[in-house]
């Protein structure tokens, strides 16, 4: 099952400073059909980080953090909030660039806290996060294991996955699905989030 939800009917607000999209219910966007998928609990897309870089940050036993632009011109970013498979613990903040090189044709983890995911960004969940880049008419694949969904965002550029078209910056809300087999429509850049 693939749920396409189009950007243009996502929840929001825009705060003069920060205009936000929601994949799911957060802050002012209450929808209780969308309060979260699996350990997935937020899927934004507005805030500042180095252009290109992959960020985590683990809360443990409590942080503050704020986002906002210091460049001149308007900035985009996606941001995911998992819900981590214990509590506490030390609060942890790591960054480093997205694969370009890469993620070009496959999915490449970016964050995990799957054993053997060694190289991945440590998160504190039963997740995975996976970046790739494809050129139009590309197709990666990604294999489910039983019992886990998938979320899967094009930043840029329209996909197919497994037959269904998704828009740039639309959200695929999958489950019941072995394998994804994406292919690019245009140039794309994939974030797919992995949960139980």
């Amino acid at each position: 099952m693939i749920e396409r939800r189009a950007f243009d009917r996502l929840g929001g607000g825009d705060h003069g400073w920060l205009n936000t999209r929601h994949h799911f219910s957060f802050a002012d966007y209450r929808d209780p059909k969308r309060m979260d998928w699996g350990a997935l609990r937020v899927f934004g897309n507005k805030g500042r980080t180095k252009a290109g870089d992959v960020q985590v940050m683990s809360a443990g036993t409590g942080i503050r953090h704020s986002e906002y632009n210091l460049e001149d011109e308007p900035t985009a970013i996606f941001q995911l909030w998992i819900i981590p498979t214990r509590r506490g613990g030390d609060p942890g903040w790591d960054t480093r660039p997205f694969p370009q090189g890469e993620g070009a044709g496959h999915f490449v983890t970016l964050a995990s806290g799957i054993d053997g995911d060694a190289d991945a960004l440590p998160i504190r969940a039963d997740a995975r996060v996976l970046g790739a880049t494809l050129k139009a008419g590309e197709t990666a694949e990604y294999r489910l294991a039983p019992n886990r969904r998938a979320y899967l965002v094009p930043a840029k550029g329209a996909v197919e996955v497994n037959g269904v078209r998704i828009e740039a910056r639309d959200g695929a809300a999958i489950e019941n699905e072995r394998v994804l087999t994406v292919t690019a429509l245009d140039d794309a850049e994939i974030v797919l989030a992995d949960v139980s």
